[in-house]
């Protein structure tokens, strides 16, 4: 099954493992399962560390050679990735989340989410 994490997913697999919820651990660990990160989920964590926020203090440019040395493969934005967005409900309004959830409906694969409103949306989202 493939997987896109979202970006707090990606962090704390990268920097804090043990905040990874227990069903998150066990489906990374699953080598039967491809993991995907989002260009989104770094576009977001540097725009949201040159804003201050304390959770986001990683230099994307080492997370994502980290990532690629693990075996993730990167999923790039697409312009049908952002037309999709038109068609979601607005039950979240961050931009990166809403993008997320596009990507993994267009492409087929499953988004895990910590994240409680984005569990919320219609398609292959699943909260861990």
């Amino acid at each position: 099954m493939k997987l896109l994490l979202d970006t707090h997913l990606l962090l704390w697999a990268a920097g804090s493992p043990g905040q990874l919820p227990a069903t998150a651990r066990i489906l990374m660990e699953d080598l039967q399962n491809e993991l995907l990160f989002s260009a989104a989920s770094l576009w977001e964590i540097v725009i949201k560390r040159s804003l201050g926020r304390s959770d986001f203090q990683v230099d994307a440019r080492v997370l994502r050679r980290g990532l690629l040395d693990n075996g993730y493969q990167e999923l790039a934005i697409t312009s049908e990735h952002a037309v999709f967005i038109d068609s979601l409900p607005l039950l979240h309004k961050d931009p990166f989340d809403r993008i997320l959830v596009a990507q993994a409906t267009v492409e087929g694969i499953t988004l895990l989410t910590a994240d409680v409103l984005v569990a919320q949306y219609p398609g292959p989202v699943q909260q861990v």
